[in-house]
């Protein structure tokens, strides 16, 4: 792979001494939506002609970060390095980096995200993981189907019932199977549950899923399935806490709307071709504008046997140089917060990716201060139980094998059982 902007030097005196030490081979285990690992890869070979150490990318389907990984790693089985997307959880597995990096420069560049990695109870000032990228929640829309429509698309701050009304619009004219798509999981789910007013935590920090937002964006979701918006083979074709993508309905063209990520981004700018997309804001509700922040991370494990080498490497991937590298060529929002001031030269990126990026930058800002319950979601510790739970009742809800008083109920009862695990 060619990198297009010019490496930093590698010039730290950790770095320059770990040149002169037993050069080290470190595990990573890393999966990718686009390029990611490849980058790595590329970079890692960089890292290893300053300082000898040999980083072996392992890529793998994110399927084994999302269902194996931690079982792994509590058995004693990571790797040195992974990338993940659950800081929450793997955060108390990791190393601790404070001892081997600048950690004022960590707080001032990373800060809002490096309480995700830490237990809960505000005590905890470790630094356990780096923020690859920051990803953001919110939806695209087929441009080209709203202009054979006629029909206009909501501008900024318009409210979902604005965007269902004009989506549903589109999929009758056009004929499309779908007005609106949305993945398989709590993740997508909860931007939209947020700007109609669902809380998710009580003021303690405690789950507290089924609240009046929760239940009132419950209905809108089923009514949306009910009135033939969402399509069968969505959710409702799923079962139990199975994860569907709906990305394969918006790629063919049958669906006006998906509401996915960021993340998407250059799947889309690479295998579009018969239509134009663009991003859109986060539409809003009585509750705000909701969007659920992430983005996948780079954690050292703590028994790690190259405890020294793994952590240079992380560290050196979180400085300036190298982050907006990473962020660049792969097309990412940076995590980093002085390049988000600065501003990231995307030297790569059509126009269309350029304006996707700027898009969701706004989204993740905007959720920032209307719906900050979401930066607290994605760091508590055990929200993927809560990602499986809720599509797992919504569906049975939707498809009529529960009364919507009682797949509510049974979220909470769930709920509660697995954080008391």
């Amino acid at each position: 792979m060619k990198l297009t902007l010019k490496m930093a030097a590698l010039s730290t005196t950790a770095i320059m001494a770990a040149s002169a030490a037993t050069a080290d081979e470190i595990d990573f285990l890393c999966y990718q939506d686009g390029n990611e690992c490849e980058v790595f890869e590329a970079m890692a070979a960089t890292f290893k002609d300053a300082t000898g150490h040999t980083v072996v990318v392992n890529t793998v389907g994110y399927d084994v970060i999302r269902d194996q990984l931690l079982n792994q790693a509590q058995a004693g089985n990571a790797p040195d390095i992974a990338r993940v997307t659950n800081p929450g959880a793997f955060g108390r597995l990791a190393l601790d980096l404070t001892p081997y990096v600048d950690a004022a420069y960590w707080e001032a560049n990373y800060g809002s995200m490096l309480p995700w990695f830490r237990a809960p109870g505000g005590e905890d000032n470790g630094i356990y993981g780096w923020n690859t990228q920051l990803t953001v929640t919110g939806p695209y829309v087929n441009v080209t189907a709203f202009e054979d429509a006629g029909v206009e698309m909501p501008g900024e701050g318009a409210t979902w019932d604005d965007w269902a009304a004009a989506a549903k619009e589109v999929q009758d004219t056009m004929g499309l199977t779908a007005g609106l798509v949305m993945d398989r999981t709590a993740h997508r789910w909860a931007g939209p549950a947020f700007s109609y007013g669902a809380q998710f935590f009580d003021d303690a920090g405690e789950p507290l899923l089924v609240d009046e937002g929760f239940r009132n964006f419950a209905e809108v979701f089923i009514g949306w399935h009910e009135s033939g918006l969402m399509p069968a083979e969505g959710w409702p074709a799923g079962s139990g806490t199975q994860y569907r993508n709906a990305a394969p309905l918006f790629l063919a063209g049958d669906a006006a709307m998906h509401m996915s990520g960021s993340w998407m981004i250059n799947n889309y700018a690479n295998n579009i071709s018969d239509f134009d997309w663009k991003a859109v804001p986060a539409p809003c509700g009585p509750g705000g504008c909701g969007a659920m922040p992430g983005g996948a991370s780079l954690v050292v494990f703590g028994d790690t046997e190259v405890p020294d080498a793994a952590a240079m490497f992380v560290d050196w991937m979180a400085q300036t140089e190298q982050a907006e590298m990473f962020a660049s060529e792969t097309n990412n929002i940076t995590a980093h917060a002085g390049l988000q001031a600065s501003g990231v030269d995307y030297q790569n990126a059509t126009p269309t990716i350029a304006a996707a990026l700027s898009t969701f930058a706004a989204n993740a800002g905007t959720a920032t201060t209307t719906t900050p319950q979401a930066y607290v979601f994605q760091g508590y510790a055990k929200n993927f139980a809560i990602y499986g739970i809720v599509p797992d009742y919504i569906t049975k809800a939707i498809n009529g094998e529960m009364s919507l008083d009682e797949a509510l109920a049974a979220i909470d009862a769930d709920v509660a059982a697995k954080i008391a695990e």
